[in-house]
């Protein structure tokens, strides 16, 4: 295990001195092309997935729409590129993609070393353990000499080794190169347990032939703020996507939604939403985007609840209470800076 561990470290230096810094005009590059290339995963309901036509959708996908919208006002204009986890900061190193919005984990070691720079998360989570029902375990203090499989080159596999040696209990890691792939490992009884972070393991349930047989046990063993990330040295385009999201908390706050923005900003009064809204001033110049600028994000991706409710909320097959991804006023922790 640590042999592994120390390997995904190396790769990761190596593939850090690669980058010489985000060159500050991402976002010239981006208008030139005409579309931003979205670093995506290779498969996980709700946050980044591609149906039979190719058509992809998901928290993480919303996230590379709204820049998308907030620069066109077009949130189509964005292609995808499936990425493992062990090659995904290589990619955005080297600048195959603009933007990694692939459930990434933000984590000191990575904010400090690989050249890049976290914007700000659109899913908090925390990892957990699934276990097939008729295994009989109720708790993650149950799975002494588990068999464990797990995504090679994730913080899930770090967590996963200091979850077991903290407790001293016993296990076999089966490591594999993709996410599906350990699902499938654990699908045909290669291991006992699934680790990931659970909205991951909720998501990767509803692939199973039967869902309903699999529990995901109560314990979380770690913080997984996951969201949006972009290279190192280029502050506009960091601005660009962070902001994307705040515009979307902002939004459900203020209780706009793309079903009725275009009302609230034909008849609203109120300076903040005025603001917002680009009806008066423009608060996109900063960013070198046009006075609508929030206007599309919110009219073309809708606001936070909206991108959370028809990817990953209740009504879909992953099926996620808001919980701690609900607004500040909610009893949540998402709370966004003020457009002014």
């Amino acid at each position: 295990m640590k042999s592994n561990v120390g390997k995904i470290l190396t790769t990761a230096a190596v593939a850090a001195t690669i980058s010489t810094g985000a060159a500050a005009a991402t976002l010239d590059d981006v208008k030139a092309k005409g579309f931003i290339q979205c670093g995506v995963s290779q498969g996980v309901p709700g946050f980044s997935n591609a149906d039979d036509s190719g058509n992809w959708t998901g928290i993480d996908v919303d996230a590379c729409r709204a820049t998308a919208a907030a620069i066109f006002g077009d949130a189509q204009k964005v292609k995808f590129t499936p990425l493992s986890a062990k090659e995904r900061f290589t990619a955005l190193q080297s600048g195959e993609i603009d933007i990694l919005s692939r459930n990434t984990t933000w984590t000191y070691t990575r904010d400090t070393s690989l050249g890049l720079d976290f914007t700000t998360p659109n899913f908090y989570d925390g990892q957990g353990f699934m276990v097939r029902k008729d295994l009989g375990v109720e708790t993650a203090m149950d799975l002494d000499g588990a068999t464990v499989c797990t995504e090679q080159g994730t913080t899930t596999e770090l967590n996963m080794a200091d979850f077991f040696r903290k407790h001293q209990l016993s296990y076999v890691p089966v490591i594999v190169q993709k996410a599906d792939e350990a699902l499938a490992a654990y699908a045909s009884g290669r291991c006992d347990v699934f680790t990931t972070d659970k909205s991951g393991l909720a998501a990767h349930r509803s692939k199973l032939a039967d869902p309903a047989a699999h529990i995901i046990l109560p314990e979380t063993i770690s913080k997984e703020p996951l969201g949006p990330v972009v290279r190192h040295g280029d502050n506009q385009w960091k601005d660009i996507v962070t902001w994307a999201l705040f515009v979307q908390i902002n939004a459900e706050e203020m209780g706009i939604s793309s079903k009725n923005v275009a009302k609230i900003k034909a008849e609203s009064t109120d300076p903040g939403v005025r603001r917002l809204l680009g009806a008066e001033g423009n608060m996109g110049e900063s960013l070198g985007l046009g006075a609508d600028w929030a206007y599309n994000i919110i009219a073309k991706v809708g606001n936070y609840g909206e991108v959370f409710d028809r990817n990953v909320g209740p009504n879909t097959p992953v099926n996620l209470p808001r919980g701690v991804n609900n607004l500040w006023t909610e009893g949540g922790v998402l709370y966004a800076p003020p457009v002014r």
